[in-house]
């Protein structure tokens, strides 16, 4: 089970797959989940992440060569599919196993066939028993054709659709991924992941399955297809790490929308309080959640909420279909304060019916909500999404190559125009002006040495971002001064 090497630190399983600003680097959480599946079906399996492991392609390949797997099963995401393909060509090569292909990207089976005559099968959605089906056919030399959800090759170089397989309905079936995590990585392995605003060290769990809303721009899979684990099941889990993993400081959850269900949300937060469990942790949430919810999840370990805002401005808001306004973006920051519970905003520009006003009207009120922390995003198309063809057909679309999603340097970059004739490029310096304006701040300074000074674990997090960030701001303040002289010589 591999998660191929590419640019360091790269995030292969974040939603938005790069190498970001603020030293953030993600567990290949799905991947590991499958790999417990396989682990509990007694099938042989070694999880590898040669992302956390650093090591470059030959490395990689010199460690397959050595294990000598009759099945490889290669993770992708959209911005580095073209070299997770290479990768996989040249594990073929070294091992000559059977090669299969996971990951969001491979939904669209007839694109990811097209770019090697060398894959042997690819898994289309939810992997995790397939890969099991398909390892156990591999070892009995069956038939492929009885593995649902998956597309092969067979002998004559045909592709083969097989039936889709059914979603997973009853997620408590799966084994913790903390479990996984400490069988296959280790506390040396967990310790190679970090989350910008998440205490150190953490670990990843994922207590629900797709999503309910269906903002334009997110290419998650599996929308309208939300499924949770049961409120034991996930109490469970925590109980768990915090017996297992003693040195884990955080649990981050990351489902799309973790608060989703009220009823769910107050038993689990009730289950964890009445199980004395002192972790804290975090989630992805919405701004409209009750106070009372709110509080009952500060009160059961909650830290932090990771929100996307976007924008204040409601025209832009109902063209994404994101169902907020800025009165609810700030009673819930509101909210959030009077209880206690810290804020990672998201906020996307170049949006649907933005323009250079609007984008600094974001830029403004991220610095009026004043969040614990702050990322800024340019507008990111992904194939299959409702804004990928929006800017097909409107024309905005600048490039439609995968790899058109990253600079060399494995930050995000915009494959669309910006508002009002700005360029791509333009657009991602947009993002570092916004970056460097919100984080300098005297007054967000401030706050931050008060924090760390009263509180070291939130210390160690902040200067462990902070050390990646000001790497990063020289070059930021060359993007945005080239703005200042572009937009200077135009006029």
């Amino acid at each position: 089970m591999l998660n191929p090497p590419f640019l360091p630190k790269y995030s292969r399983q974040s939603r938005s797959p790069s190498v970001t600003k603020g030293g953030t680097f993600y567990y290949p959480y799905m991947l590991a989940y499958a790999t417990g599946v396989l682990d509990k079906a007694g099938v042989d399996v070694y999880l590898k992440d040669a992302v956390a492991e650093e090591w470059s392609r030959q490395q990689t390949m010199e460690y397959a060569a050595k294990l000598k797997p009759s099945l490889v099963v290669v993770d992708t995401g959209i911005p580095s599919f073209e070299n997770d393909v290479a990768v996989a060509e040249e594990i073929k090569k070294a091992t000559n196993a059977h090669v299969c292909m996971v990951g969001w990207h491979c939904m669209d089976k007839k694109k990811a066939f097209d770019f090697s005559d060398m894959v042997d099968s690819i898994c289309r959605g939810e992997y995790d028993y397939a890969i099991r089906d398909l390892a156990e056919t591999l070892e009995e030399r069956g038939d492929l054709s009885t593995v649902q959800g998956l597309s092969f090759r067979d002998e004559d170089g045909e592709i083969v659709d097989n039936p889709d397989r059914p979603l997973i309905q009853n997620l408590d079936e799966l084994p913790y991924v903390s479990e996984v995590y400490k069988k296959h990585l280790g506390m040396k392995g967990i310790k190679k992941y970090f989350y910008a605003s998440l205490l150190w060290p953490q670990v990843t769990i994922k207590t629900a399955r797709g999503c309910a809303h269906n903002c334009s721009f997110c290419p998650i899979p599996f929308k309208a297809s939300y499924r949770a684990r049961s409120p034991q099941n996930v109490v469970g889990e925590f109980v768990w790490i915090e017996k297992n993993l003693p040195e884990v400081k955080e649990v981050q959850i990351e489902d799309p929308t973790f608060p989703l269900n009220e009823a769910r949300t107050k038993e689990i937060c009730r289950l964890l309080v009445e199980k004395g469990v002192k972790l804290k942790w975090s989630c992805n949430a919405r701004v409209n959640m009750k106070k009372e919810t709110l509080q009952m999840m500060k009160d059961a370990g909650c830290r932090l909420l990771c929100v996307g805002f976007e924008t204040p401005s409601l025209e832009v808001l109902n063209a994404i279909h994101k169902g907020t306004t800025e009165e609810m973006q700030m009673n819930f920051m509101k909210n959030c304060r009077a209880v206690g519970l810290l804020v990672n905003g998201c906020f996307i520009l170049g949006l649907p019916n933005d323009t250079r006003k609007t984008m600094q009207e974001t830029i403004e009120f991220a610095k009026r909500l004043n969040c614990d922390t702050a990322q800024f995003y340019p507008l990111m198309c992904y194939p299959g999404t409702e804004a990928y063809e929006w800017a097909r057909t409107r024309g905005v679309l600048e490039s439609d190559s995968l790899s058109a999603l990253l600079d060399d340097k494995g930050h995000h970059r915009a494959n669309v125009k910006g508002p009002e004739g700005m360029s791509s490029d333009e657009l991602v310096a947009w993002c570092d002006k916004a970056l460097k304006e919100f984080y300098l701040r005297g007054d967000y300074i401030l706050y931050k040495l008060q924090q760390s000074l009263t509180n070291y674990p939130e210390a160690i997090r902040t200067m462990k971002s902070a050390k990646v960030f000001f790497i990063q701001l020289p070059g930021m303040i060359l993007k945005t001064k080239k703005i200042g002289q572009k937009r200077g010589s135009a006029e």
